[in-house]
């Protein structure tokens, strides 16, 4: 069985990341204890990576390197933003200081509803800092490792990943649209299932 399309496919693997000297940095590992799981081509991945794992079999090993292009992009300055820092009150009007610290990874909302993750960069007397950026943005990602197991996906697991559950129904979309979502209020989220 090699690797395509709807094949759960479970590796391990060292990603490396050079520093400004060329020498590689360990910055992520998955071991045959707790593995890298996806589903190819389901968008799981970058596409990169899948192209890079088409084809490959059970015990094939890999060693390969996406540049920044092809894994998140250039980093690009305009994804440090200054926010007030009202924004990231808690619900007693206090700066959420337990959430919000320097390093933390935030979730933000967009204008058009999705939710994208924030590193906050810096915190101010009247604002918070946050890049946009990946943290690999504008690195060239190499990854070692090697296909350990390989299987066919069950219709239950594509259709999990293809329609995920919403957490705005308490973890999950349970009743059909119009019925009613537990903590969603009377009406459903409006995401739940057809």
């Amino acid at each position: 069985m090699k690797i395509e399309n709807q094949k759960v496919v479970t590796a391990t693997y060292e990603l490396y990341i050079a520093d400004e000297n060329g020498k590689e940095e360990l910055m992520e590992q998955a071991t045959s204890e707790t593995p890298l799981v996806w589903c190819q081509g389901e968008g799981m991945m970058l596409p990169a990576f899948e192209a890079q794992m088409a084809g490959k079999e059970v015990g094939d090993t890999f060693d390969f390197v996406l540049k920044a292009a092809e894994a998140y992009g250039e980093y690009l300055e305009e994804g440090l933003m200054d926010l007030p820092k009202t924004m990231f009150f808690n619900g007693d009007g206090e700066f959420d200081e337990e959430r919000v610290y320097v390093g933390a990874i935030v979730p933000m909302n967009t204008t058009d509803g999705q939710i994208v993750k924030a590193q906050v960069c810096e915190i101010t007397d009247d604002q918070v800092t946050i890049d946009l950026n990946h943290p690999y943005a504008g690195e060239d990602l190499h990854f070692k490792g090697k296909i350990i197991d390989l299987r066919d996906a069950t219709e239950a697991e594509l259709d999990a990943i293809r329609h995920p559950k919403h957490g705005c129904c308490g973890g999950g979309c349970h009743k059909k649209k119009g019925e009613g979502c537990e903590g969603c209020g009377d009406g459903g989220c409006g995401n739940c299932e057809k």
